[in-house]
């Protein structure tokens, strides 16, 4: 009989996870590891990449992964390395040093969410400059010891890594994260298991983990869906940062707002302030809500509440920018609240409507913020106005320039995003203050002090960083992609680090103007292929995977940089992450930026450059706009000279070509006997001593405190003091007067200037008098003068008040005089409005009739 061979039992195979084991002497350094403050301490940073440069290089900067894939030969090694051990200790009591101090409690203590931190390449939960934003502000709350907490996701995916095809299409790779090669814990409960937050969805629950982050001294708290609990609709909402349809764009705004207030309540967490980062987190006021209301307060009681301890913070300048959704996938998953709330369906979704009782009206998250939030702010001043303009139809019967919508500029944390090399020089030369008290101009003007060789020399030294970084990270890329080695070696070659480098890197949406330095290819190529004074431009970003504009960009500079006589000259460097971007913004001398106005929020990789010595080309748009100092860098004019935007492109195109020409480039290599510009030298001193200052984050949180925190917290209090009874005291006046508002009417007005005309210099007395239906000196009156320009916009010219003069019964007379200043055409009004010293602004309670003026005399 012939033997045959067996083939039907298949193996069943099962993972296993093998962890490596650290002496006891090694594992404080896996305590560091899981804290992000490696990320802004270059010691401990400097001490994981000497364990094993190798590794460390190959693990892309990630400690977690680094210490498990330490050979046990290199654990012996280190161990009985006692320079090496040495260096550990005195890291380790810098680490606990740091980590044991205790929060000011003098300060009111916040609960940020946002969808996304950037807080280093291993965590792959951010896209862009929102999220390095707020990973950055997590550092800088932890670096000043505030009482801070966070909230996010943990996407399964991530954002997606960057790569070009051999003609310049963009190629976006989703690569599932391994949540145990990550700085990251599980959060476990009080009995020590896995904590899990329950959060309703129609009429099931989602189940989310919850990782921690540690980050310093501030715990970020990350959501997961994608486990066996959930189905598989549900496991994806982590999945993918703004992936997905609208219904999983609005399951994931459920998960970060809702259950982001129910993880809190679950771990017992209660703060002062509660900051949405963007309107995707507005629904944790509606978690807020109906947590007041079902302890026992009606609806306008909660909602009293929450405003006073509620910030928006909106970073998109255009309504498109903002998730709309409509009537019926919104009930789909929302349809139980209005019963928790007590209020009616159409009340409940016109909370997120510019006009409520517009059914064909999409519901707004930002609106809905707007409206639960007493405070909301723009990111720089210009983007404040934007955002006054953008948000005015919210509050009807008030000017944009009027409304409560306030402004912190952004800026970036310092010890993340300044290079080794300039933080020791800072340390060197600056006052031993300077780290808690950065934005003191003062101290920074030390650089004037330091000698131009040393600013030299710290330049060039960070310029040779990046091009090895390129040449290192993007050979073996460049060598698979562009198919002709001797092209690619041809590259390589042409990287000069003592050319003038310029970097353009940045997402590639069509506003940022990408394209603006190839209007004219002719004039470019004369100028970055003169041989005695060569230009280098590096361009770097991704373009979202449903940007086709965006990516066609991509495209078209890829392929010019191909060209002969652009290759070496324009360079595109493909997936532009957390470790790039550091090598960038230290290592070119020139940042440019040439969005198209005023589209740009803030921005804050220039500001980055800043704190290295790089220096700012841009169009005076978001925070350029105020950082801008003459003699410290280059700006294009925030003025339109033409409506028509392709002539507008060619005007800003050909001013970039002629700064290059006749200043930027001349400067740079007007060099004295030492190889040195010392006109360029003086450009970097008063950029750090002038405009560096201003654009730390130690001074954003600062103005976050002093703007709106403080104040927040103190109504809170008051409102909330004695059982809440502020807060129930307001709710039933504004109760009452809404009850009241149309009955109130006008029983006189009289002003006495003469059928000729007003004339300046001269008095005139404007008397009102208005029946208050009872309602006891509650109402406000004031005469609004408004300008019209030659577009038909309107805007106040002045308001003038009536003073309430006395009353009999329910009838108040207010009066004024009124003298004009200035002769001219205005538009003129009466405008009424409630009055209470307890409201934080108008706006908070938004009621307005205006009142048409009375005739001459």
């Amino acid at each position: 009989m012939k033997i045959k061979a067996d083939y039907t039992n298949a193996p069943q195979w099962k993972e296993l996870l093998v962890k490596s084991n650290l002496p006891e002497e090694l594992k404080c350094l896996d305590e560091i590891a899981h804290n992000l403050w490696w990320v802004w301490y270059y010691e401990a940073r400097d001490l994981f990449r000497d364990l094993d440069p190798e590794v460390y290089h190959d693990v892309k900067h990630n400690p977690v992964m680094l210490l498990e894939r330490l050979s046990f030969a290199r654990k012996e090694a280190i161990l009985k390395d006692k320079a090496l051990m040495k260096r550990i200790k005195h890291v380790y009591e810098l680490f606990r040093q740091y980590v044991d101090v205790k929060p000011d409690e003098k300060r009111p203590s916040v609960a940020y969410f946002s969808m996304e931190y950037g807080m280093h390449s291993a965590l792959k939960i951010y896209s862009g400059g929102l999220g390095m934003l707020a990973g950055d502000y997590l550092k800088e709350a932890s670096d000043s010891n505030v009482d801070m907490c966070a909230v996010g996701f943990l996407y399964r995916f991530g954002y997606f890594t960057q790569s070009l095809s051999m003609d310049g299409q963009q190629i976006a790779n989703y690569e599932a994260q391994n949540f145990t090669h990550l700085p990251i814990e599980r959060q476990l409960d009080e009995n020590g298991q896995p904590l899990v937050v329950e959060v309703p969805y129609m009429n099931y629950k989602v189940h989310a983990f919850v990782w921690r982050v540690n980050v310093g001294r501030i715990k970020l708290y990350l959501l997961d869906t994608d486990n066996e609990m959930n189905s598989e609709f549900d496991r994806t909402i982590t999945h993918s940062l703004y992936g997905g349809d609208w219904e999983n764009r609005l399951k994931q705004e459920i998960l970060l707002g809702i259950g982001g207030v129910l993880l809190l309540k679950k771990l017992g967490i209660k703060k002062d302030i509660y900051h949405c980062n963007e309107g995707h987190a507005a629904l944790c006021n509606l978690q807020r809500l109906c947590d007041y209301i079902e302890s026992g307060l009606s609806f306008n009681e909660a909602m009293e509440l929450v405003r006073a301890s509620g910030l928006y913070t909106v970073h998109t300048p255009v309504p498109a920018g903002h998730d709309y959704f409509d009537e019926g996938l919104f009930g789909k998953y929302m349809g139980g609240y209005p019963q928790k709330l007590g209020i009616s369906w159409d009340e409940f979704i016109g909370m997120g409507r510019t006009n409520p009782d517009d059914h064909g009206e999409k519901f707004c998250m930002s609106t809905f913020a707007c409206n639960t939030c007493q405070e909301v702010n723009g990111v720089s001043k210009l983007h404040g106005w934007v955002s006054q303009k953008m948000f005015a139809s919210i509050w009807n019967g008030y000017f944009p320039e009027e409304n409560h919508v306030g402004y912190v500029t952004n800026g970036v944390h310092f010890p993340t995003w300044s290079a080794t090399e300039w933080r020791k020089l800072y340390a060197k030369y600056f006052d031993a203050s300077f780290m808690s008290d950065q934005s003191n101009q003062k101290i920074w003007e030390a650089i004037y002090q330091v000698p131009d060789e040393e600013i030299w020399e710290t330049r060039m030294a960070l310029k040779h960083k990046l091009f090895d970084y390129i040449k290192e990270q993007f050979r073996e890329t460049w060598l698979k992609n562009q198919g002709d080695p001797l092209r690619v070696v041809s590259l390589l070659e042409k990287m000069n680090p003592n050319a003038l480098v310029i970097g353009f890197c940045r997402r590639f949406a069509t506003y940022k103007r990408a394209h603006l330095l190839f209007t004219d290819e002719a004039r470019l190529a004369k100028i970055v292929n003169d041989p005695e004074h060569p230009v280098i431009f590096l361009f770097a970003g991704k373009a979202h995977p449903a940007d086709g504009a965006g990516q066609g960009l991509i495209k078209k500079i890829y392929e010019i940089s191909q060209r002969p006589e652009f290759l070496g000259k324009i360079i595109f460097l493909e997936d532009y992450d957390f470790l790039l971007a550091r090598r960038l913004v230290s290592g070119v001398d020139i940042w440019m930026n040439t969005p198209t106005r005023p589209l740009e929020a803030s921005g804050t990789s220039g500001e980055k450059a800043e704190m290295n010595g790089v220096v700012n080309l841009s169009v005076k748009d978001g925070w350029w706009l105020e950082g801008y100092r003459e003699g410290a860098g280059w700006a294009l004019t925030e003025k339109r000279t033409y409506q028509n935007q392709a002539h507008q492109d060619q005007l800003d195109a050909a001013t970039i070509y002629s700064l290059l020409e006749n200043e930027i480039v001349p400067l740079y290599y007007k060099k004295n006997k030492k190889g040195i510009s010392e006109g360029w030298i003086k450009v970097i001193k008063n950029s750090i001593a002038q405009i560096a200052p201003h654009y730390t984050m130690k001074r954003q949180l600062d103005d976050y405190y002093s703007k709106f925190y403080e104040k927040l917290a103190l109504r809170f209090r008051q409102l909330s003091k004695d059982n809440n009874r502020k807060a129930k005291d307001i709710a039933l006046w504004k109760e009452t007067v809404a009850q009241r508002w149309d009955a109130i009417r006008v029983v006189s007005a009289e002003w006495d200037f003469p059928a000729g005309g007003i004339e300046t210099g001269q008095q005139y007395v404007l008397k009102v008098v208005i029946d208050e239906q009872g309602l006891d000196d509650a109402i406000g009156l004031e005469k609004v003068n408004v300008n019209v320009n030659k577009d038909g916009e309107e805007s106040i010219y002045s308001i003038e008040p009536l003073k309430m003069v006395g009353h009999e019964g329910n009838c108040y007379t207010f009066e004024a005089k009124l003298g004009p200043k200035q002769a001219g055409e205005y538009k003129s009004a009466i405008r009424m409005y409630p009055k209470n010293a307890n409201l934080p602004h108008r706006q908070d309670f938004c009621y307005v009739r205006w009142i048409e003026l009375p005739q001459s005399v």
